[in-house]
């Protein structure tokens, strides 16, 4: 039985406002915001901190410097020195609060990388959001009242996204085998999720039917 949704999404598409509504429909936990405030509070920062890794690779002097760094004096550091807050800690507490927000089921998650981590569980349904530009565009353009950051954000952050996860999945962005289901937005919210519903119960049913 589906017991997660995992929901994937460009940017500017909705995605965020269909798993909010899928979480309300289903009476489940949705963890978006959530999430990150839980990651936050592991690792002793702020929101915004997590907000600021969230999606996009560190900068490459920093990463050099990372290497150089661990391959001269790792070994001689406490490890509480090494608990550094950069990506690569975001990914490892990415991983373990989804893992364990799916252990106990019923829930949406948004993002974060949750369909790599959660590929292999037969309970999680793995759905891809996406829109044509101008969709897009306008759906930032309400939010944002700027053209310019609207077409900013729409070049930028799925491109950190795309490298974000080539580094640590090493997998295309986004990878269509991962999902089961990739779905327009630009039909509308409600057929987005009627149409999330529908693949969910049908699933269900063949389970059940096996």
């Amino acid at each position: 039985m589906i017991k997660i949704v995992s929901i994937e999404r460009e940017f500017g598409c909705g995605g965020s406002v269909v798993a909010e509504k899928l979480a309300a429909h289903l009476g489940w936990k949705l963890l978006d915001q959530s999430l990150t405030e839980e990651i936050a509070r592991l690792a002793q920062v702020s929101p915004a901190a997590v907000e600021k890794c969230d999606g996009r690779l560190d900068p490459l002097i920093y990463r050099l410097g990372k290497v150089f760094w661990r391959g001269s004096y790792e070994r001689s550091l406490p490890v509480s020195s090494q608990e550094t807050f950069d990506a690569d800690r975001m990914v490892a507490l990415v991983k373990q609060v989804v893992e364990q927000a799916a252990a106990s089921g019923h829930c949406v998650i948004l993002g974060r990388g949750s369909p790599y981590f959660l590929r292999d569980r037969k309970d999680t349904l793995r759905v891809f959001l996406f829109a044509p530009r101008a969709f897009k565009f306008h759906f930032l353009k309400a939010h944002t009242k700027s053209e310019a950051e609207a077409n900013e954000l729409l070049d930028s952050i799925d491109r950190d996204r795309k490298d974000f996860v080539k580094h640590y999945f090493g997998a295309e962005w986004p990878l269509r085998s991962l999902y089961h289901a990739m779905i327009n937005t630009e039909i509308g919210e409600d057929l987005v999720l009627a149409t999330i519903l529908n693949l969910m119960d049908a699933l269900n049913k063949k389970e059940v039917s096996a």
